[in-house]
């Protein structure tokens, strides 16, 4: 009997695990849905607990309340930029010549000036021939968002509903003792609340210092700039320097050595070091994260969970690290 038992036990789990992978392939593209709305719950669940638990407000209601405050404050905001990004995408793509003008320009000055041909006439056709395709890649990603955007709304809305029920069964499911399941939970609420809020608050801060400075020097386009800042924050090590360095470059070449000069000192004495100071405080104040877990962890998250890796590659990372410590203090410290 003990065999048949350990048999059912085997196969239940190959099972679950066969089927767990196929749906997991199929749910792919819904994925940032998926982990938008646990990093949504976790920001949002003590206001739940508290409206449904301690003020005895329905479930229901307060899930909705809870809802318009998370579409009001997270999903408005990335609409916006959403809507601002299909704006450049398709005045670029109605008028190509718009942005080739410039890359042509600078190139023509390059060769003047060094005898070099950066650009030939086989490299601006090629560079025609991308632009629609690029346009296309960014609108099937807009769409994938709109999706994503709508499965994050319906899951938020049942995991409001479900609350402690779905907390309790998750846990009761994981193969931790009462102890280190409270640090695997306190390890994911301290990354995800930390990343969630820090990383966007990082990127609004350095885009709109960044875009005092691009005024300052007169950047073409101080908004396109600011937005492109913001989106480079989340780029490991690098950073900003992916936007302003390439701008203060193309205004020495276009003569402005004035602005090139003081947007590079600009962009190394402020934008770069304010990035420093702020991770620091960020870190200091939510999570005390090593720089090295947030780095690959953003690395390795982006690759697997695309956008929603800048949150859940670090916390993919310290879970592993964490896992690891546990083993060596349940297994091998009790041992000696």
């Amino acid at each position: 009997m003990q065999d048949k038992e350990q048999y059912w036990k085997i196969s239940l789990i190959a099972i679950i695990l066969i089927m767990g992978v196929a749906i997991f392939l199929e749910i792919k593209p819904f994925l940032s849905g998926l982990l938008g709305a646990v990093t949504i719950y976790i920001l949002v669940r003590r206001q739940m607990s508290y409206l449904a638990d301690r003020r005895k407000m329905r479930r229901s209601i307060a899930a909705t309340l809870i809802m318009l405050e998370a579409i009001l404050c997270f999903l408005v905001p990335l609409g916006l930029v959403v809507w601002l990004l299909v704006g450049k995408v398709q005045g670029i793509n109605l008028d190509p010549q718009a942005i080739i003008t410039p890359i042509q320009h600078t190139a023509d000055l390059i060769h003047q000036r060094t005898g070099y041909d950066l650009l030939g006439t086989d490299a601006l056709s090629f560079l025609l021939s991308l632009i629609p395709k690029i346009g296309q890649v960014v609108m099937n990603s807009i769409s994938s968002f709109t999706v994503n955007i709508v499965v994050l709304v319906l899951i938020l809305y049942f995991m409001l509903i479900g609350g402690q029920r779905m907390e309790r069964y998750i846990s009761d499911i994981l193969p931790f003792n009462q102890n280190n399941t409270e640090n695997v939970v306190r390890e994911i609420n301290m990354i995800v609340r930390s990343n969630a809020i820090g990383i966007p608050l990082l990127a609004l801060i350095q885009g709109a210092i960044a875009m005092v400075g691009y005024w300052i020097f007169n950047v073409p386009d101080v908004l396109l700039a600011g937005f492109l800042t913001c989106i480079a924050t989340l780029v490991p090590m690098i950073g900003t320097v992916l936007v302003w360095l390439p701008i203060a470059i193309y205004l020495a070449i276009t003569g402005h050595w004035f602005d090139a000069v003081g947007l590079t000192l600009f962009g190394a004495l402020v934008i770069a070091q304010l990035d420093n100071l702020i991770r620091f405080i960020l870190q200091k104040k939510m999570a005390d994260t090593h720089p090295l877990i947030t780095i690959f962890g953003v690395v390795i998250g982006l690759s697997l969970f695309g956008f929603m890796g800048i949150i859940f590659g670090p916390l993919l990372l310290s879970l592993f690290l964490l896992f690891v410590d546990m083993f060596k203090r349940e297994y091998l410290d009790t041992s000696k």
